[in-house]
């Protein structure tokens, strides 16, 4: 038997953060702090600033330099960290970014050996028990990407639990190709996602390229096969689509010139899960989630000044 929601005072985005090189148009490289559930819990935290909602982050790092530099931006944005493990063996991750003339960038990743890749194994302090006295947790394909087999199991079946505890649980399938060992394996994990998520968060795009769809209606047509009923379809610039009564989003902000599309889907999903949890309505949802990524992809780097 399922228990009904409960309501959302605090939430926990999980994943992998890592240390960010951004690559200027003057030879000169700027080192910031992201990643993709960093991102949104970062923009979650400033949307839900004024409220007694807390915003925690889960994952793994090192006693290394670059660790304490994630640390204290976890701490400057004022997130909760008593989910954050620590692997003195290990080290974070570290990706360079490159944009091109019309803002769309390109990546170049050296994760392989990242600390959070270790979250939840043995001998660790954050165990999935842990995160079952949150509300809302918000998980992505790359955060379920990063762990190995035996892991993603144990976090699936947690999720299940939590669920039937009467937890929310949000999803973005964030598909990235050379994360996962085949397409197969990242067709399985995201299918059993969207069965197990009460609010989906899926870009066309990456639904497309991961599953074969051929067209907006394919893809709708599959999540609804999979029980998705709340949520929104990211569309760029087409604007969002809900899930629940397929409207789409109305009073969208435009932008003339994208600087750096970094974060933009990141960004969306705090703002849409932000005005979801302060009780608003699936369109000012939508419309929230696109105009702060309509506001971020204005600037460089994944976490723009406040």
């Amino acid at each position: 038997m399922t228990t009904p929601k409960r309501p959302i005072q605090s939430l926990c985005c999980f994943g992998e953060v890592m240390i960010e090189l951004i690559n200027g148009r003057d030879g000169n490289i700027a080192l910031g702090v992201a990643g993709d559930t960093y991102n949104t819990a970062v923009y979650i935290k400033r949307l839900l600033a004024a409220t007694e909602v807390t915003v925690s982050y889960c994952t793994a790092l090192g006693t290394d330099p670059y660790s304490d530099i994630i640390r204290s931006a976890l701490t400057e944005y004022d997130l909760d960290t008593s989910c954050v493990e620590t692997r003195s063996d290990k080290i974070p991750g570290l990706y360079a970014v490159d944009t091109d003339d019309a803002g769309e960038r390109s990546f170049t990743y050296w994760r392989s050996d990242a600390a959070a890749r270790t979250m939840f194994q043995s001998p660790c302090e954050i165990s999935l028990d842990r995160l079952a006295k949150f509300d809302l947790i918000y998980v992505s394909g790359i955060s379920m990407a990063i762990l190995p087999t035996a892991v993603r199991a144990q976090l699936i079946d947690f999720i299940a639990q939590f669920r039937a505890n009467g937890g929310t649980v949000a999803y973005d399938s964030n598909y990235r190709p050379r994360l996962w060992e085949d397409q197969a394996t990242a067709q399985q994990i995201n299918t059993r996602m969207w069965q197990l998520a009460d609010i989906a968060l899926p870009s066309i795009d990456d639904e497309m390229a991961l599953f074969g769809d051929t067209s907006e209606s394919a893809v709708l047509d599959r999540l609804r096969g999979c029980g998705v009923c709340a949520g929104a379809l990211k569309r760029g610039a087409e604007g969002p689509r809900d899930l629940a009564g397929q409207s789409v989003a109305q009073a969208l902000e435009t932008v003339d010139t994208v600087i750096d599309s970094t974060a933009a889907g990141d960004s969306f999903n705090a703002g849409y899960l932000a005005a979801y949890v302060q009780g608003h309505s699936p369109q000012v949802q939508m419309e929230t989630g696109h105009n702060l990524a309509a506001k971020v992809i204005t600037h460089r780097g994944a976490i723009i000044p406040a």
